[in-house]
């Protein structure tokens, strides 16, 4: 397989408000955490492991093991219960949806609002994660909503939070390798989103074309992208920013480019990178304070490779150097 365009296959790479949040540690010391992100080195370069979506990313396409990579995924969802996790989504996001990406809740019911979701809307979710933002969405809308995710450990965590909302009857989950066809007809959905997903997910183009063919006509199509590169950065802070697994790195223009041609009308686009700047620096801060209980669970390498990993994201979309935009557009009638 190959990567659409000029995209930037970072598989085999060895490894976003304007200010961080009122007492972000990262904020308060950002000119040293830029350098530790640039430099790539010094104690946080201990090998990781990668996550089932990650090797199976990387299997497909046939390259060769990480040099340093780190699990996000498979830790968070596998433990999506426990207190440490809870109180670091909390104070990382304020309101907690059960999110592992840059999206806050007011972001999300936003985006809902924008694409006119309600009681009468069929939602696809792409990279549905651990289901916690599909179950608030179909909660607060009272939507249909299918979720699809690669990652095992997110879909079973996902169908516990259905069924403990009582929501089972309008929401299901399902466990697909999204750079394939989806497994539903044509036309079946009136919304396709997916949050910060779309980077992790070979052959754009292709995947654009069938969010087209599973949407009603009319239908509409939001996806957020925080790896557009809209400045100069390293290879080192590349492949600090692609360390938790399969990453896709886009030049400005180019997911509108594909989106038209995968015969989408585009609606908006929008810069939502201070959400990326913001819920880094949180989301560090948060793990930091629960060091001593999430290095006991994963490891001292792994929980200091996430840590450089949020530090690198905090830094490089602070700095507008890579951002995050969401992106609106219709399928013709």
């Amino acid at each position: 397989q190959r990567a659409q365009g000029c995209l930037l296959d970072t598989s085999a790479a060895s490894a976003q408000s304007d200010r961080a949040a009122p007492g972000s540690h990262i904020g308060r010391r950002g000119r040293t955490r830029s350098r530790a992100c640039a430099r790539g080195g010094g104690r946080h370069t201990d090998r990781g492991h990668e996550d089932g979506a990650a090797r199976r990313h990387r299997a497909a396409l046939g390259g060769p093991p990480m040099a340093s990579s780190v699990n996000l995924y498979d830790n968070i969802y596998g433990d999506f219960a426990s207190v440490a996790e809870a109180t670091v989504r909390r104070e990382t996001y304020g309101e907690d949806m059960g999110q592992s990406s840059w999206l806050t809740a007011e972001e999300w019911l936003r985006f809902a609002d924008q694409l006119g979701i309600d009681a009468n809307t069929n939602v696809l979710e792409v990279g549905s994660g651990s289901g916690g933002p599909a179950v608030y969405l179909a909660a607060a809308r009272g939507c249909r909503l299918t979720g699809v995710d690669i990652n095992e450990h997110g879909v079973r965590n996902a169908a516990l939070l259905a069924d403990g909302r009582g929501l089972s009857d309008r929401v299901e989950f399902r466990a697909v390798d999204a750079s394939k066809p989806l497994p539903f007809p044509e036309g079946r959905f009136d919304v396709v989103v997916s949050n910060d997903a779309i980077c992790h997910i070979r052959d754009r183009g292709d995947v654009l074309r069938d969010w087209s063919r599973v949407l009603r006509p009319g239908g509409q199509v939001l996806f957020t992208d925080a790896l557009v590169l809209t400045g100069i950065m390293s290879h080192d802070e590349i492949a600090t920013r692609s360390s938790i697994g399969f990453y896709l790195f886009v030049p400005p223009g180019e997911n509108e480019r594909l989106l038209r041609e995968a015969g989408f009308e585009i609606v908006s686009v929008e810069d939502v990178t201070a959400n990326a700047a913001t819920v880094a620096g949180r989301w560090h801060d948060a793990r930091e304070r629960q060091r001593d209980v999430l290095v006991t669970r994963e490891g001292q390498a792994n929980f200091d490779g996430l840590q450089k990993f949020l530090s690198c994201v905090h830094t490089v979309s602070e700095q507008r150097r890579l951002s995050r935009f969401a992106y609106l557009a219709q399928k013709p009638v």
